[in-house]
């Protein structure tokens, strides 16, 4: 058995031990029901995202510029991406000694806050000239470094998800 990198600290011990977190963890039901939530909310949250990012590395969009793709996909994504939040939250709390010392969930929270930052770097870039190049193909290079950054991070997100689950010891 390996020892635990990380220790277990205080503040992990008092989640796990919460009504809330118990209640998830000792019902039949409660956690699945929450984890299908997180994998919908995740699906939404990646197929907007993807539908833009394809746009931005060149893919045309049907009858639509840049601009009006992000507009009307970016609703949705925030939508899901809070309730993925709030039910990612949920499942942690079952569980937050293991998820503490988890690597994999670790780089998930890295790979998530990465994502965020090449969003800005977009919007404060790129977008900001989308008047330039909106119904245009192929898009400028910043845009199309944007998309590939958050198709590939948003995949390493998923795929850092699953590993959470099969790495151990998350008890």
């Amino acid at each position: 058995m390996m020892p635990d990198a990380v220790p277990t600290n205080a503040l992990m011990q008092s989640l796990y031990d919460s009504s809330i977190a118990t209640a998830i963890r000792e019902s039949p039901t409660l956690f699945p029901w929450i984890e299908s939530l997180h994998v919908l909310m995740i699906a939404i949250v990646v197929g907007t995202i993807a539908i833009v990012d394809l746009r931005l590395i060149g893919v045309a969009a049907h009858r639509r510029g840049a601009r009006q793709l992000i507009v009307d996909m970016l609703p949705f994504t925030w939508v899901a991406f809070v309730l993925a939040v709030a039910s990612g939250t949920l499942l942690f709390l079952s569980n937050a000694t293991g998820y503490y010392q988890s690597l994999p969930f670790r780089l998930k929270l890295l790979a998530i806050v990465v994502a965020g930052l090449n969003m800005a770097v977009f919007h404060l870039t790129a977008y900001r000239r989308i008047g330039d190049w909106d119904d245009r193909l192929p898009p400028p290079a910043a845009a199309k470094v944007a998309g590939v950054g958050s198709l590939t991070l948003w995949l390493l997100i998923i795929f850092l998800g699953r590993w959470i689950g099969y790495a151990y010891p998350l008890a």
